[in-house]
């Protein structure tokens, strides 16, 4: 059994404060209208859908309102009206019983995610998607650069303060050995500016995403070494307007659940054309190659 990254008791209690205070919805709003924009692409019906994990409906409503659509399962970090509350590393869904799953800024902090993605594909009808976007490796790197000089300079060490976000390729690869038909990874890029690093904190803490690793700090940080952070950040990602930038990297995951009429590679040695021919010109042997010279 692999060693917990993520205190998934603390995600949870961190986005119900966020959520109690005023959720900071600009990041899962964004992501909601680029999923909409994808799926408007995908000429088909997917009459039971499900949104796994999305911190706030936005995505169960987008889905309700997509035609073909008969019903939504929304699957929830936190109670809410007409949703069912579910862990995203133990689905509750029969198998083959969704045409499409969604999830939006939820796979990021979960601890088994090829287990979660398993899950997902078994809960797919043969030919159901799966489409998911969750925060990738560049996310906050400037943070996370910027937190390690200052405690390094002002505490003489360094301790995790942002999450290890993974890595487009290897998203790729975990969706393949889910089983996953079709597999698609691709990112987009989001730079968000504020006035200093403080409104970006501010708004992490806003959205639940403040430090919730199973091996962080224990202690309080020192008041020297956010001041010293602060300006490292600047100095290192301030515009010349003063303002300072983050990172927010989205990765999306795409795939389908195997069915016969998907397409599928040729086997080898079963084209009935040769390359040369395609492309009108001559082919050249072994023998002649060698002979070159």
């Amino acid at each position: 059994m692999s060693a917990l990254v993520f205190d998934r008791p603390l995600v949870r209690a961190r986005l119900a404060r966020a959520r109690a205070r005023g959720y900071a919805d600009f990041l899962v709003a964004r992501a909601a209208e680029d999923l909409e924009d994808r799926l408007a692409a995908v000429l088909r019906e997917f009459p039971v859908c499900v949104d796994l994990g999305t911190p706030t409906p936005h995505a169960a409503r987008m889905l309700a309102r997509r035609p073909g659509v008969e019903r939504v399962i929304r699957l929830a970090p936190l109670p809410e009206p007409g949703a069912i509350v579910a862990d995203e590393e133990a689905l509750p869904l029969a198998a083959e019983r969704a045409n499409l799953i969604v999830s939006l800024l939820a796979l990021q902090s979960v601890d088994d995610l090829p287990g979660t993605l398993i899950q997902a594909r078994r809960a797919l009808a043969p030919d159901g998607l799966l489409m998911a976007g969750l925060l990738g490796g560049s996310t906050l790197f400037e943070l996370r650069q910027s937190f390690a000089a200052a405690e390094a300079e002002i505490e003489g060490g360094v301790s995790p303060h942002v999450a290890p976000f993974a890595d487009v390729r290897d998203l790729g690869s975990l969706l393949q050995r889910a089983g996953f038909a079709l597999p698609v990874v691709d990112s987009d890029v989001l730079t968000v500016r504020y006035d200093d690093v403080f409104g970006l904190i501010r708004d992490l803490r806003a959205m639940g995403l403040t430090n919730a690793l199973a091996e962080r700090r224990r202690t309080p940080t020192k008041r020297a070494t956010i001041l010293r952070l602060a300006e490292i950040y600047a100095e290192r990602y301030g515009d010349p307007d003063g303002r300072v930038r983050a990172t927010f990297e989205l990765v999306w995951l795409s795939g389908w659940a195997p069915h016969e009429s998907q397409q599928k590679p040729l086997r080898p040695g079963s084209a009935k054309m040769r390359l040369a021919d395609a492309l009108g010109t001559r082919e050249i042997s072994a023998g002649e190659k060698a002979g070159r010279g």
